[in-house]
Parts: C-alpha cells; structure tokens; sequence
C-alpha cells in the first residue's frame, strides 16, 4: 500500500458489532485511522472511547445516498462487518432475501477503486463434497433463509466488474468472544475445513486477518476461510 493511503482512513460499516469493533481497535493499534459507520452513533459511545484516531458518523449501508455521504475521497479501504441482527430472530419471514446483493451494490459504487473486504458467513463455504454448508444437514434449517441471502450477495460480489478489488473473509463457526487472541490465524481457500474450525478463532484474530489484507493484499475477488 501506498504510504499516502496509509494516512487515508479504513471505512468500517458495522463498527459498533462484535466484528467491527475488533476492526477498529486493530486498525488503531496500527496507527491507522478509522472512519466508523454506524446507524446511531448514540447507541456506540464505545466507538467515540477508542480515541482521538476514530471518526463516528451515521450512516446505512443499505442507502446508496447515505453511503456517498459518508464515504470520502480517498480512503485506505471499505470493510462491511454490517449485521442486520444482533441475534437471529424468531422467524426470517419479513426479511429482504436481496438485502446483501443491496449492500455488494452499494459498496462497489462507493468504493471508486479502493479495496472492499467484507465479513462473510460460515454457510457460504463449500465443504468437501462440493456443495454449500447451508446445504449440510448439520446447519439449522430456521436460519436458511439468511444463509441464502448471503450466497445471493456473494454471488453479487462475483458478478461485479474486473475493476473491482473485492474480498470476502470468512470465520469458520467457531468464531468466539471467548478465544484468546493469539495474532496469528491461517487463510485458506471456501472449503470448509471441519478440523481446522474445530479451533476456536477469535474476533481479535479475524481482524488481524482483515488489517493484513489491506495494508498487503495477497488475496482478491473470491471467499477465503480465515482458521485460529
């Protein structure tokens, strides 16, 4: 990365979220400013807390306007850790199937050429038979409906422009507020890998991962696992 873009700053949408949160403390830690996209900046005090490196503004990823509000410039990188559920609900049947196609849409038009990593979901890997863990017997079938609205946004990331510098990371189910942060973590490719997501991986971890990958990428326009 460009010393002139190091100074520019990551664009965290979801950074009041357990993702997004352990996103900007990672980007502080490395002396890298961070624009933190929340819905309410009244509910995210915390963000605000972090210091002086950390900007909080309202915004909804969902809004292609509030979007080009928000996002200046020149920035290091646009990361989407956005959730629309702070725990799953008891029925999906309200909820917009195209809802991360939205968000893909939005965030390659904000992104004017910067780097794009989003937090993926376990049930969009591919275990070792070829098909979708959504697929597998083992996943609950009451949070299908959400599982398929996230292969309906990879898909999107999939279909967008070769211009487009686009990267999905990928915890495996064992993502734990529990595990110890231990710097270190293995990028693999979206097949799930059941012994390796046996480990525990912490948020810590899954944002060393995300930070590694935009002060260096090594990785574009595809899903890869991130493993403890």
């Amino acid at each position: 990365m460009a010393p002139e873009q190091r100074n520019s700053p990551v664009v965290v949408f979801g950074a009041g979220g357990r993702a997004g949160l352990a996103i900007v403390a990672e980007a502080l830690r490395r002396g890298r400013p961070v624009l933190g996209v929340v819905r309410d900046p009244a509910r995210h005090s915390e963000l605000a807390a972090r210091g002086e490196g950390v900007t909080v503004v309202a915004g909804d990823l969902t809004a292609p306007d509030s979007v080009a509000a928000v996002v200046p410039d020149e920035v290091s990188a646009l990361v989407n850790a956005v959730t629309p559920f702070t725990a799953p609900p008891e029925s999906f049947e309200n909820f917009d199937p195209d809802y991360y196609v939205r968000l893909v849409e939005n965030l390659a038009k904000a992104a004017r050429g910067s780097r794009v990593i989003e937090i993926g979901l376990a049930a969009t890997l591919r275990t070792g038979s070829g098909r979708v863990f959504e697929d597998d017997s083992a996943f609950p079938a009451f949070l299908r409906p959400f599982a398929e609205a996230r292969l309906k946004g990879l898909a999107a990331w999939r279909e967008q422009a070769a211009a487009v510098d686009w990267l999905v990371i990928t915890p495996p189910p064992g993502l734990s507020l529990e595990a110890p942060a231990t710097g270190e973590y293995r990028i693999a490719g979206d097949v799930l890998d059941s012994r390796a997501a046996a480990i525990p991986l912490s948020y810590a971890d899954l944002a060393t991962a995300v930070l590694d990958q935009i002060d260096q990428t090594t990785m574009s326009r595809q899903q890869v696992t991130v493993y403890g």
